[in-house]
């Protein structure tokens, strides 16, 4: 199965971070960067709010109704006049759902990074979201998964499976930022052989390698 990775490098991926910059006036590399590292984060969220059984049936109800994957349908539409007021409110709700008292920490974090501002990153993830709940809506019709255990490996999946344990512990760690990007520069180093200024993209290139890019 593709991870998320692979589908933000796909023609749609290509075209959702083309959209995405220019429906926040963000730099494309820079949007690009925070979808390379948001992406996988907020899947990890996602798969966090899904482990106990409420909230495992609470993703199931949300991508059976509003987040089918039909939003990807249309991305000319959504992009075409500017995203829409009340997309941006739903990701704001996504974002608070899944992030919760995080939400700060990992958008400063992901700016530290990508060397934006928490605002702009904030609007970025605000578009983000909703297409994020898309694409895995899509694969969920795709691969006709009904059950919450099967919800559980599809999420598992988008993130590399369950033998990625780095790269697991990786996002945890940025979801528990709480601000700090020390903290991903010592990730960074765990994996770049103690390097933290190592090339290679820095943490997206890192992100990218981790994820089958």
């Amino acid at each position: 199965m593709a991870g998320i990775l692979d589908l933000l490098n796909s023609d749609l991926g290509k075209q959702i971070v083309s959209g995405v910059a220019g429906s926040t006036g963000t730099d494309s590399s820079k949007t690009s960067s925070v979808l390379t590292m948001a992406l996988p984060v907020l899947m990890k969220a996602i798969e966090r709010n899904a482990a106990t059984p409420e909230g495992a049936q609470s993703l199931q109800n949300a991508l059976e109704n509003k987040h089918d994957g039909s939003i990807l349908d249309n991305l000319g539409g959504l992009f075409g006049g500017g995203v829409d007021e009340s997309v941006k409110q739903d990701g704001a709700g996504i974002l608070s759902h899944i992030l919760g008292a995080k939400q700060q920490g990992v958008e400063q974090v992901i700016g530290q990074k990508a060397g934006l501002d928490a605002g702009s990153v904030a609007n970025i993830l605000k578009v983000a979201a909703p297409l994020v709940m898309g694409m895995l809506g899509k694969q969920k019709k795709e691969q006709n998964v009904s059950s919450s255990g099967d919800l559980t490996g599809l999420l598992g999946g988008l993130l590399g499976g369950s033998s990625a344990s780095n790269e697991q512990s990786f996002l945890e760690k940025i979801l528990d930022a709480d601000g700090d990007g020390s903290v991903i520069d010592d990730v960074a180093g765990m994996f770049l052989g103690g390097d933290k200024k190592s090339s290679g993209g820095g943490i997206g290139g890192m992100l990218g390698g981790m994820f089958g890019k």
